[in-house]
Parts: C-alpha cells; structure tokens; sequence
C-alpha cells in the first residue's frame, strides 16, 4: 500500500532486456537521491510512477537499484521503457501517516495531458482518461496520476472519453516528476480505491452495511490529499 506522497525523485538509467521476444519484460537501473536506501532490503515494494515494483538489488552506497518490470506491465503502464525521472514511494508502514489517500501501485489505466497552463502561481493539469474510467472521477474526488495523489476539481465527459482538471501547486511541481509533463505526455492513472468497491457493490446490486458505509466515509474524510 501506498499513500501518493512522493518521498523522492530518481531516474531510470538504463534499461535491459530480460529475454529476446516481446513476452519477456525489463531489467531497469535506477538512481535516486543519496540515503534513500538506507532502509531497503531486496523484496521490499517501491513505486515507480505509480507502478508496485519489487526492489530485485540495490546498492545503497551509490544510491542505486533495479526493478524487473514483466511485459504485462509495460504494456499496461506508460513511462516505464524510457530513460527519466520518474516519481518514487516507499511502501506504507502501518505506524506511517496516511498524507494523501489509499493508494494501491495498480495501475488502471493510461491517460493523456490535454493542457498544462499557468493560473496564478500554479498550473492546471487537463487530463484525458478512457470512458470506462468516467465513473469513477468525481468532483473533489482523489486521483493518482504517476504516483502522485491529486484532488479532482473539474469532470467533463464526452462519448468517447473523460477529462478531468487538476491543480498542481509549485509545491508539488518542486518535489515531484509532474513538472516534466507536456502536452502529450503518457501518465499513469489509478482511480480511488474507495469508489472502487462502491462499484463493483452497485454493480452487484449489494448494498453495503451501514457500519461499513460511516467507516468509508470517515477514512474519506480524515484523508489529507495534496493539490
């Protein structure tokens, strides 16, 4: 589990192949800002851009590590094959504050930036996501876009595909990869846990326990997300 609170930057360095056809996935070697492993071990679970990677081998004193990324991943994710920076979390720890929302590092799906344009000291992100994840973006609803936990503040829906409008503070510009998007850019989108399973009930016609309901509806609300 994760929390979309990025705790640093690093970079895909190199990227190998794991075997010579397109069934076989990626060896990728990272860097990643000094001290930052002082507390991995091999098995432990890093985020890359919003993707759970196992850490396979690292080497604390140089800062660096690997990930081997199968083919159903990098056929499912975006910005995984590619030399750059990419966003980094640690898994949660259960004595960690929960900073952002519950994130899981599964991605569902690839969305597109449509804009990125300046309001004020910040910019507005315009995102365009597939129409089967419509309904599951919400007005002030959380959204993780390549790791990083983000509010929702505009929903438009079109027959084909949903986009949404995020605002990026210069916080989050600083301290995350996210300033490095253009128009164009491939992101990886997870959609909120929460309405996740209030979904696959609905489509099931169940409806949920009303103590479950109120513990749903607390963990939304003492949730801090990052704009």
């Amino acid at each position: 589990m994760f929390t979309g609170i990025i705790t640093g930057v690093g970079r895909i360095a190199a990227i190998g192949a794991l075997g010579d056809s397109s069934a076989h996935g990626k060896r990728l070697h990272l860097h990643c800002p000094p001290g930052y492993l002082d507390d991995v071990a091999p098995g432990d679970s890093i985020a890359l851009n919003g993707a759970c990677m196992t850490v396979t081998g690292f080497d604390a004193a140089a800062s660096t590590f690997d990930v081997d990324v199968s083919a159903e991943s990098l056929d499912k994710t975006a910005g995984l094959d590619q030399i750059g920076p990419v966003n980094l979390e640690k898994a949660l720890r259960a004595h960690d504050r929960l900073g952002g929302h519950i994130v899981s590092g599964h991605v569902d799906g690839v969305g597109q930036v449509a804009a990125r344009d300046p309001v004020g000291e910040s910019w507005e992100l315009r995102l365009t996501a597939a129409r089967s994840l419509a309904r599951f973006m919400a007005y002030k609803g959380s959204i993780t876009v390549n790791g990083v936990s983000l509010t929702v503040n505009q929903v438009r829906d079109t027959d084909s595909e949903c986009e949404i409008s995020i605002n990026l503070i210069p916080h989050t510009l600083h301290n995350t990869a996210l300033g490095s998007l253009k128009r164009g850019s491939r992101v990886n989108l997870e959609i909120d846990l929460i309405a996740r399973y209030v979904e696959r009930m609905l489509a099931a016609g169940v409806a949920p326990p009303q103590h479950g309901a109120q513990t749903a509806m607390a963990i939304a609300q003492g949730s801090g997300v990052r704009s």
